[in-house]
């Protein structure tokens, strides 16, 4: 007999949230069972170790997020639609995967290099190419400025969006598009006023 996805998603909801708040190494079983209101050894019926709760946990954020990105990356918009399209995206990303996205901002570098997680190292020169890609074809179409340090620009942007995670909360006074429109202003127009 297993588990109904219904209860499975309720369990790795819980120990996505321990995960995020603690870190994975000071997460334990007895923690995320807690969390989760159920006995330690009754969280064995349903996942193996902890390692395949935090497995699933980022394997399925990365997969959601990417089915998102590859549409609007062969959606053939231009370098500023691209741009504004990749921001939403990653703002709705942080919406549906909030503490996932914690998880990874805090541990994909200690976890990538362990085979199970290596995943998370092809990812992030996915993620790289797709953004430095968009910036660089931005320039050459004088879309974006000459004198732009795309490298530099995409780990801003990166990170001035992925940050969000840590205040973001689902259901807040903004939706994850009003905030992606407040930001892209912010990165693509400023906030000087012209003159």
């Amino acid at each position: 007999m297993t588990a109904s996805p219904e209860r499975r998603r309720e369990l790795l909801a819980a120990a996505a949230e321990v995960f995020a708040a603690q870190g994975y190494n000071a997460t334990t079983v007895r923690k995320i069972a807690d969390a989760a209101g159920m006995l330690a050894g009754s969280l064995y019926y349903h996942f193996d170790s902890k390692e395949s709760m935090l497995d699933e946990i980022l394997s399925d954020f990365l997969t959601e997020l990417w089915e998102g990105y590859d549409t609007v990356l062969a959606a053939g918009l231009g370098p500023r639609e691209t741009i504004e399209a990749l921001v939403t995206e990653s703002f709705r990303e942080i919406d549906r995967h909030r503490a996932a996205v914690a998880i990874y901002q805090k541990e994909s570098r200690t976890l990538a290099p362990q085979p199970r997680f290596h995943y998370l190292s092809d990812s992030q020169q996915k993620f790289e190419k797709a953004w430095l890609g968009t910036l660089e074809r931005g320039v050459a179409a004088k879309v974006f400025r000459a004198d732009l340090d795309v490298r530099l620009t995409y780990r801003f942007v990166r990170d001035t969006v992925w940050v969000a995670a840590s205040w973001y909360r689902p259901g807040g006074q903004h939706s994850p598009e009003e905030i992606a429109r407040q930001y892209l202003s912010m990165v693509l127009d400023g906030i000087a006023l012209r003159t």
